[in-house]
Formats: structure tokens, C-alpha cells, sequence
């Protein structure tokens, strides 16, 4: 279930533009820290997703879940890369929890991250999340 974790330039930056394009309807009242994430399938399929805020804030659902979540009810399962923008200085990086929730659905893929400067960072998922426990462990 090793993803293979090359994507053409063209793939990342469809990615990215899409993520930051996403990024652009985050609801984020609360932080004022707005993310956008997009993800590629193997299907060759991309899906976005935004983070959206909650009054109680433990109900705040991030960009990465939500695009992941996206694709999942569209009927995909692997993930071949994923790319997380933010409209800052800083580069973003997915939460633990999305890490994992990556992990549910590739052993290790590629993970974009962009900031508001255009700058990209390409780090695998194995280095974000190393040592990852995954459903192959409870078969």
C-alpha cells in the first residue's frame, strides 16, 4: 500500500492553486487563521477543503480533514499527495490529528505545504508522522 510519492509539476501546482483557491472561503472568524487543503488521489481525482471554526472551538474541523472527508464520500481511498496553503508569512503544517487522518489512507505520501509568499516545502508523510500506526496493524 506504499503510495508512490512522485507528482509531476503540473500536478503540484494544480494543487496548490487549488488549495489556495480553497483557502479563500475558510471560515475562520475566531483565529483569523485561515488554511486551505487540496488532495490527489491515485484516481488522479483532487479534492479541497477549508477549516471551519465553531463557536466551540473542540467542533473546529481543519482544511486537510475536510478535503480528505470530501474525497472519501465521492467514493476514493488512496491518497497520492496533499497540499496545505495558508495566506501568511509562515508555513502551515497539518495538526496531528490530520496527520493520522492522512495516514488512514496512504502508508506515506507527498505533502505540499504553501505559504502566502508562494513559497512550497515538500516533506513526506513518513517524516511528518514517523513510526504511524494504520489500519494494516489491526488485520
Amino acid at each position: 500500500m506504499r503510495n508512490d510519492q512522485s507528482i509531476d509539476i503540473n500536478q503540484t501546482a494544480e494543487l496548490i492553486r487549488q488549495a489556495h483557491q480553497a483557502c479563500e472561503d475558510a471560515y475562520a472568524p475566531y483565529s483569523c487563521y485561515k488554511v486551505g487543503a487540496a488532495v490527489l488521489w491515485e484516481s488522479g481525482r483532487i479534492t479541497s477543503g477549508v477549516n471551519v471554526e465553531n463557536a466551540s472551538y473542540g467542533l473546529t474541523v481543519c482544511a486537510e480533514r475536510n478535503a480528505v472527508f470530501h474525497g472519501i464520500g465521492l467514493g476514493e481511498r488512496r491518497i497520492k499527495a496533499v497540499a496545505v496553503t495558508v495566506p501568511r508569512e509562515e508555513m502551515p503544517s497539518p495538526c496531528g490529528a490530520c496527520r493520522q487522518v492522512i495516514r488512514e489512507f496512504a502508508t506515506d505520501c507527498l505533502v505540499l505545504l504553501s505559504n502566502g509568499g508562494g513559497e512550497i516545502r515538500q516533506i513526506s508523510l513518513n517524516d511528518l508522522l514517523p513510526d504511524s500506526f494504520g489500519p494494516e496493524f489491526l488485520k
